[in-house]
């Protein structure tokens, strides 16, 4: 049985150790907010799924194979055959481990997903729903498709958690709040990133108005990822801040936050306390920032348990 579903928009990633004006070779892999939650919680061990549009074009078998290669499920994985390519960024990390991106992704294959390609039937059968506001933004149609899973998902009781992941390339301030306003009464887990997405979404760089903002538009469980500030957790268990867990040496933060919230997700789905699935999600986002892309570092679960678990003998 597959216990979470994400759906969104898979990016071949090209990546550089030097700037991208000067770069003469680019490392290829692949990136993708809501792909990389799943694949944070793959490894983890939880049995994932995800809804996606592949372009008819020499990349697709790399994605698609890429996917299965992560123990996710591939079934509803829709190659748009004769027609449409699949989009790519370019990545160059500078020596602080910041990054910058060139995107080229505008009409691609995963923009043209629609609602008649979300089935009720898949959804129906999961534990949690991942919604992104990427997969929102990229088209109208990728933002219908989101908000018709969502609505599956809470007619089925199923647990739908919502990253809004702005990105001021796609969109102003003002259409992401359309977004989030239309989607987040289905959402049961919200996922800000605090300044990135409470400031568009809230007018506010402060985690806790964020949780309170959250919490007023009837949002149980609120984790603000706030990268080497830590992170707040409000839950029906109460609040609690965390520090960062210090994994070792930055190297590249690229796709930190969404192992973060992949962890948090699979702590839920085993059963524990928000709490504990948060420290889950921090060891897992401390790890992944000590190695490059957004996926290549993204620990297993051997890791992962082995510093929780010590971390809870040691209380």
């Amino acid at each position: 049985m597959i216990e979470m579903i994400s759906m969104g928009e898979c990016l071949i990633e090209l990546f550089s150790e030097e700037p991208i004006e000067t770069s003469k070779t680019f490392t290829r892999s692949m990136a993708g907010d809501s792909f990389n939650i799943v694949v944070a919680a793959s490894r983890l061990g939880t049995k994932t799924g995800y809804i996606t549009k592949l372009g008819d074009d020499p990349f697709k078998e790399y994605l698609k194979n890429s996917f299965r290669s992560e123990g996710v499920d591939t079934s509803h994985v829709i190659v748009d055959r004769g027609k449409g390519f699949n989009a790519a960024h370019f990545v160059a990390v500078d020596e602080n481990g910041e990054r910058e991106f060139v995107y080229y992704r505008k009409g691609s294959a995963p923009s043209t997903i629609g609602p008649s390609d979300i089935k009720e039937a898949y959804i129906s059968n999961a534990k949690i729903m991942h919604c992104s506001g990427i997969a929102q933004a990229i088209s109208e149609t990728s933002r219908k498709a989101v908000l018709k899973a969502a609505r599956i998902a809470k007619d089925h009781g199923i647990l739908v958690s919502y990253d809004p992941n702005y990105r001021h390339q796609l969109w102003t301030h003002k259409e992401a709040r359309a977004a989030m306003e239309e989607i987040i009464p289905f959402v049961d887990i919200f996922l800000p990133s605090a300044p990135a997405d409470t400031i568009p979404l809230f007018d506010t760089n402060n985690p806790e108005i964020a949780v309170s903002e959250a919490q007023r538009r009837g949002v149980k469980t609120t984790v603000v990822t706030m990268g080497e500030k830590g992170s707040l957790l409000s839950s029906p268990e109460g609040s609690k801040w965390f520090d960062p867990f210090i994994g070792g040496r930055v190297i590249d933060t690229t796709g930190a936050g969404d192992a973060y919230k992949g962890g948090f997700i699979h702590g839920l789905l085993e059963g524990f306390t928000p709490s504990d699935a948060a420290t889950i999600g921090n060891i897992s986002a401390g790890l992944t920032i000590t190695g490059r892309g957004a996926l290549g570092a993204i620990p297993d679960r051997e890791k992962v348990y082995n510093i929780f678990e010590n971390m809870k003998g040691n209380k």
